[in-house]
Order: structure tokens, then C-alpha cells, then sequence
């Protein structure tokens, strides 16, 4: 994969909602939040077992370890979950 690796972590989830276009990413090497603003506005891919790419965009940071938020197209299927993406 070209670009930074990255890891899809989770939804993005309320106390009783579950938002199935948003998720939760996590970069390798970014620690902190302020690592993570660096990366607000890059382009990230994620890419099908058939190679077909679904893309999206990172929106925001998320809590204070260095986690960003990302929003897909069209969301991802559940099987992305706990695998890699390339941020852009």
C-alpha cells in the first residue's frame, strides 16, 4: 500500500447509535493529539479483497491517544474493521 499505514479501529458509536459511515482510525508512529491534527484533511483508502478501493476522508481527531476520525463514501463493510487503510 502507498501512503502512511493506518488501522481501522471501530464505528464511531454513541450510547445508543451506531454511525456505519464514520470510524474510528488509527495511524502507526501517531501518539498523541497534536501528532494527529497533522493528519486532519489527508485522504484515506481502503482497499477490497477484490481491489476494488473505497475512499474516504479524515475529519477530526478523537480523544487524546492519537486516534483520528475518518468518513467513507459509502462506509465500509464490517469485515474492514481491524484491518489497514493508506492515508494519502
Amino acid at each position: 500500500m502507498a501512503g502512511t499505514e493506518a488501522t481501522i479501529v471501530n464505528y464511531r458509536m454513541g450510547k445508543h447509535t451506531e454511525h456505519t459511515s464514520q470510524y474510528i482510525v488509527k495511524i502507526s508512529g501517531v501518539e498523541s493529539k497534536e501528532d494527529a491534527k497533522k493528519h486532519v484533511g489527508k485522504f484515506i483508502t481502503w482497499k477490497t479483497s477484490t481491489g476494488k478501493n473505497i475512499h474516504g476522508k479524515i475529519t477530526d481527531t478523537h480523544g487524546n491517544g492519537g486516534a483520528l476520525l475518518a468518513r467513507f463514501e459509502k462506509g465500509l463493510p464490517g469485515q474492514a474493521l481491524g484491518t489497514k487503510a493508506s492515508v494519502e
